[in-house]
């Protein structure tokens, strides 16, 4: 049984990348598809889509990488945890790399990063920072 699959998902994203794969694959959840979306809406990854499967749907993601094959995503960390929540207000929201990374949140109106959270004035769950 896993206890955090945002974890997992963020773990496979990190271990693609390190391997310069196309895309990488994981069992999909709502939570899980908003986070994708952040990423896509921040220019993290290419896009991603659910594609059916059984016994569960599938997410695929589809990496991005530079015009020289440079790592789009050098660092995703996951800083909310089952053990240990982190919510953040509008105005703790932190600065990742001095603004060049991106935090997501899971807020009142839905996953979003830290850029569209500030500019729709609301807080959340801290899920992860990426940079």
């Amino acid at each position: 049984m896993m206890t955090d699959p945002i974890a997992d998902m963020l773990t496979r994203i990190r271990n693609a990348v390190q391997v310069e794969r196309a895309y990488v694959e994981m069992p999909t959840s709502k939570m899980k598809e908003g986070i994708a979306a952040a990423l896509k809406r921040e220019g993290y990854i290419w896009d991603h889509e659910v594609v059916e499967a059984q016994p569960q749907n599938v997410l695929r993601i589809h990496l991005k990488y530079g015009q020289a094959g440079e790592k789009v995503i050098t660092k995703l960390v996951r800083e909310s945890k089952p053990g240990r929540r982190v919510y953040v207000g509008v105005d703790s929201i932190p600065r990742v790399l001095g603004g060049m990374g991106t935090a997501v949140l899971s807020t009142t109106r839905g996953i979003m990063s830290s850029r569209e959270a500030k500019k729709d004035n609301v807080g959340g769950e801290l899920l992860c920072t990426i940079y």
